[in-house]
Parts: C-alpha cells; sequence; structure tokens
C-alpha cells in the first residue's frame, strides 16, 4: 500500500518524515508511484488520471479549499479531505482583523492622501456604529468573528445553514444580511451557488458606503461589478486576497483602483508540518476503516 505526494518536493521530504516516523508501513512516493495499482492515498492539489489508480481511497487536498476539484469525475467511492491546519484559523484572523480595519479606518483614502502629500483627516465612525458581517460561518468565519470581538463592532454572519453565536446576529436570509451589513467579509468555499455571487445584485443589497473584505475564492468575485459599485460611490472600498482570474493580470483595472486594496492570495499559508499531521491522521483514520478528519460532503461540495 502506497500514498503518491503530488506537490512541491520540498514540503514532500517533511511528508515523508512524518510518514517514516508514524506509519512506516505506508510507502511513500513523490511525483511518481512504481506500481499505481498499490496506491491508496493521494495527496494534491489537482487530480492526475484516476484510472491509473484503480485502489484509490482517498484523495487529500494539500489547501484549505476543495473546489478546484471536478467532483464529478471523481469515483464516489473516494474520499476527499480538505487541509486541516490550526495555524490557517490563525492566519486567516489576522488578515480579517487587518482588512476589516483598513476599511472601518478608511485606509484607501490616507493612502491615496499620502501619494498626494496631503494632510488631512477623514470622517470616521466609531467602532459600535459600524455592522461588519461575516458570510460564512465555518471554522474560519467562526474564528473571524471572535477575533473581530474585542474591537467593538456590531457583528453578525451568514451561513446557508442555521447558526447560534453569542453576541452574533445570524441570518440564512442573505438580502436580509446584506441589508445591515456595512463591511461584508466573504469567507464562503466556492460552489455552484456561490460562483459569480460577488456580483451587481449583492453589491447593490448592500447600504450605501458599505465596504468588502473579500478572502473567500476568486471566482466568487465579478470584478467589473465591484468596479461599477466603487466608482459610482456606492461601496466605499474593498479589499481583496482573492480575484478573478488568479494571478491578477498586471494591466487589471483592480490594482490600479484608488479604493481597494489587493493582496496575492497570501491570507493564509499551510504549515508543511502541521499538514503532514493532518495526512499523517487522515491514512491512520482510513487504516482503521474510518472516515478522515476534513472529509467533504459531497452534496454541499465542501
Amino acid at each position: 500500500m502506497a500514498l503518491l505526494f503530488l506537490s512541491d518536493a520540498a514540503r514532500g521530504e517533511v511528508f515523508r518524515a512524518a510518514f517514516a516516523k508514524a506509519l512506516p508501513q505506508v510507502a511513500f512516493h513523490v511525483q511518481h508511484a512504481p506500481d499505481p495499482a498499490a496506491v491508496r492515498w493521494i495527496v494534491t492539489w489537482t487530480c492526475p488520471d484516476l484510472s491509473l489508480y484503480p485502489n484509490l481511497e482517498v484523495i487529500f487536498s494539500v489547501g484549505a479549499g476543495v473546489d478546484q476539484f471536478d467532483l464529478s469525475a471523481i469515483p464516489p467511492q473516494v474520499q476527499i479531505v480538505r487541509m486541516l491546519d490550526p495555524s490557517i484559523a490563525q492566519q486567516m484572523c489576522g488578515y480579517v482583523t487587518m482588512a476589516v480595519l483598513a476599511m472601518h479606518r478608511d485606509l484607501p483614502g490616507y493612502l491615496a492622501q499620502q501619494a498626494q502629500g496631503l494632510w488631512q483627516d477623514r470622517p470616521a465612525t466609531p467602532a459600535a456604529q459600524r455592522r461588519v458581517g461575516v458570510m460564512g460561518l465555518g471554522q474560519l468565519g467562526l474564528a473571524a468573528l471572535q477575533a473581530l470581538r474585542p474591537f467593538g463592532f456590531a457583528l453578525s454572519g451568514y451561513n446557508r445553514s442555521a447558526r447560534q453565536i453569542e453576541g452574533v446576529a445570524c441570518f440564512t436570509d442573505l438580502p436580509a444580511f446584506l441589508a445591515q451589513t456595512d463591511i461584508a467579509v466573504c469567507l464562503l468555499p466556492l460552489t455552484q451557488d456561490t460562483r459569480g455571487l460577488l456580483n451587481r445584485e449583492l453589491f447593490a443589497a448592500l447600504p450605501a458606503g458599505a465596504r468588502l473584505v473579500h478572502a473567500g475564492r476568486g471566482a466568487q468575485l465579478v470584478s467589473k461589478d465591484l468596479i461599477a459599485a466603487l466608482d459610482s460611490g456606492h461601496l466605499a472600498g474593498a479589499v481583496l486576497d482573492v480575484t478573478n482570474p488568479e494571478p491578477l493580470p498586471p494591466d487589471a483595472p483592480l490594482w490600479r483602483h484608488p479604493k481597494v486594496i489587493v493582496t496575492p492570495h497570501i491570507a493564509t499559508r499551510t504549515d508543511d508540518h502541521a499538514a503532514a499531521a493532518h495526512v499523517v491522521a487522515g491514512v491512520g483514520a482510513s487504516l482503521a476503516g474510518q472516515i478522515p478528519p476534513g472529509a467533504i460532503d459531497r452534496s454541499k461540495g465542501y
């Protein structure tokens, strides 16, 4: 029985050492398996030709998401596991906090003034009067809300299924959520329902002067609609860690828009050692006939 690692070779050596220590009975191969029929587990970002691996049981994503996979092309008996790394939530908390505060204190406006050599204060809103809403109340969304609590914002959350969170107004009705949100933080997974969700209609449903923090998936954003909402004045600013396409082309208007801050998909980075421990635990569960931690629900796509 073997595991095939289809990712960065240096990271693969971290995984190899973890498996040699914890599961020495599992043959570990990077990029190529001498006997494809022996491969029961694959660690990858994109799917190889699965017809080569007739005994495949589990695909482990090297990232927190699985939307890069075409689920319909993966045999139903193969489990798909997303990356669980405690540091991912910690990193996302830091990014969301930074971005929300940048929007709350109008950092794009001050950066524009700096470029002009203009020393001038800008209107400020007390945190208690700023309504921050998080879209997606999974592990990352819950962690982000917890990180935002100390600042005194009025917090809310949107999720497809109902949630109850102390001190947070929770919604399953997206229009109702948007109508009372001044800074919308998108942490939704990419599904057929969320692809292109950040569009003209959604921006129009936000209050005038609202702002966007997008750290979900690039394909959720309709860039031209965001630019139109910013240019019209309906939206006051945006922080984007993910874009469509990625990487964002050098001539893309978002790079130079005065109300936009762009970062190159760096909100979170998987820690190699934590990722290796997660995959070791998942293979151990698989060997024991159990469901690996992080296995997705295919009906939901995450």
